[in-house]
């Protein structure tokens, strides 16, 4: 399957790309995870965001890259989602990769913060992130923070 990896600031995206990161987002967060919560929260406006296309144009994966001070006081990377279309096949891996690549080059070796799913914790922990706090609910799924730091 080839796919189309893009990184763009929210300023860049147009009226299309965004309601079809939002609708995956949805998708999976609200209907598969059975969670509504409000994912509109301000923060896509600060920040960049990974999209991914499969071959007919449709967003298949996406992630938030916020710059310091707007989640955490570290960058953070959030709303990472992969649809049930391409799980299994190691996007997910490649989709953080790219996260990671494009945080360090836009703002340097700098340390990146996350909320994680518990249940992904290995997947964050193989992308060198450590936990750095105890566990909690957020919208009744437990998560804990994630730590990464540039060696």
């Amino acid at each position: 399957m080839v796919l189309e990896w893009q990184i763009k600031h929210f300023s860049e995206l147009t009226t299309i790309e965004f309601h079809d990161l939002i609708a995956l987002r949805m998708k999976v967060f609200v209907v598969e995870q059975n969670c509504p919560y409000l994912d509109l929260d301000g923060k896509d406006k600060k920040s960049y965001h990974l999209i991914c296309r499969d071959g007919l144009g449709n967003v298949v994966a996406t992630a938030r890259m916020l710059p310091p001070g707007i989640s955490y006081p570290e960058v953070s990377i959030g709303r990472v989602v992969i649809d049930d279309k391409i799980r299994g096949l190691g996007k997910g891996h490649e989709l953080m990769e790219k996260c990671m690549l494009f945080a360090i080059d836009e703002f340097g070796a700098v340390p990146i913060r996350i909320s994680a799913q518990k249940h992904l914790e290995d997947y964050y922990h193989s992308h060198g992130f450590d936990v750095s706090g105890e566990t909690y609910l957020e919208d009744n799924i437990p998560h804990v923070e994630m730590l990464y730091v540039p060696k």
